[in-house]
C-alpha cells in the first residue's frame, strides 16, 4: 500500500481538520487520517483530483503545500499552534528547543533559521504571539483570572505574562478585559 502525504496551510484548529475531511468526502478521495496541515492518503491523487480539492480548499482558506520548505514552516507554526491552543499541560507549553526537535526531526537552530528566514521573525516571537492571543480568548471567557491564565500558559508569573501581552497590545491584560470591543487575530494571521 502506497501512502502519500499532502501538506496543507491554515489548518489551525479542529474545525479546519472536520472542513478539510469534508472536502475530501465530497470528491471521494480516500483518505487514512487527517491531522493539523498534513492530509495522509491511502494513493497519490491524479491531475484532476488535485486541481479540484485545491480549488475547493482555497475556496476555504487553506492552500496546498508543494515545497520542502513551505511544509516544513508550516509544520513549524502547527506544533506551536497544538503547543499553545490544544492541550492542557502547562508544562508542555514552551521548551521550544527541545521539544521541535523532537517532533519535527530537525535541529532547533535550522528550524529557527529557516524560520527566520522565511516568516521574518523567530520562532519564539511566533510563540509569544500565539500566546497572546491565547490569553485574551481565556480573557475573554472570564474563567480564569490572570494568574490562573499565567499558570495555564506555563509563564513563570503574572507579572511576566502582564508585561508580555501589554508589549504585544499595548494594553494590560486586565485593560483588555474592561475594553468593549476585544480583538482577536486569527491563528492564520499571526
Amino acid at each position: 500500500m502506497s501512502i502519500d502525504t499532502l501538506h496543507i496551510k491554515g489548518m489551525v484548529c479542529p474545525r479546519c481538520i472536520m472542513a478539510v475531511e469534508g472536502v475530501l468526502s465530497k470528491h471521494k478521495i480516500e483518505y487514512i487520517k487527517v491531522i493539523l496541515g498534513e492530509v495522509h492518503l491511502f494513493k497519490p491523487l491524479d491531475e484532476e483530483q488535485e486541481k479540484k480539492l485545491e480549488t475547493e480548499l482555497v475556496t476555504l482558506g487553506f492552500e496546498i503545500l508543494s515545497s520542502r520548505k513551505s511544509q516544513l514552516i508550516e509544520k513549524i507554526k502547527n506544533a506551536v499552534i497544538q503547543m499553545v491552543h490544544h492541550q492542557n499541560h502547562p508544562e508542555k507549553i514552551g521548551r521550544l528547543s527541545e521539544q521541535l526537535p523532537i517532533l519535527l526531526g530537525h535541529s532547533y537552530s535550522s528550524l529557527s533559521m529557516l524560520f527566520s528566514e522565511v516568516e521574518g521573525q523567530t520562532i519564539e516571537k511566533y510563540f509569544i504571539l500565539q500566546k497572546t492571543e491565547k490569553a485574551k480568548e481565556l480573557l475573554i471567557y472570564e474563567e480564569l483570572n490572570i494568574s490562573e491564565i499565567a499558570y495555564k500558559l506555563n509563564y513563570s508569573s503574572s507579572q511576566h505574562l502582564s508585561r508580555q501581552f501589554k508589549d504585544i497590545t499595548g494594553m494590560t491584560p486586565s485593560s483588555f478585559k474592561k475594553a468593549k470591543h476585544l480583538s482577536r487575530r486569527s491563528l492564520n494571521d499571526i
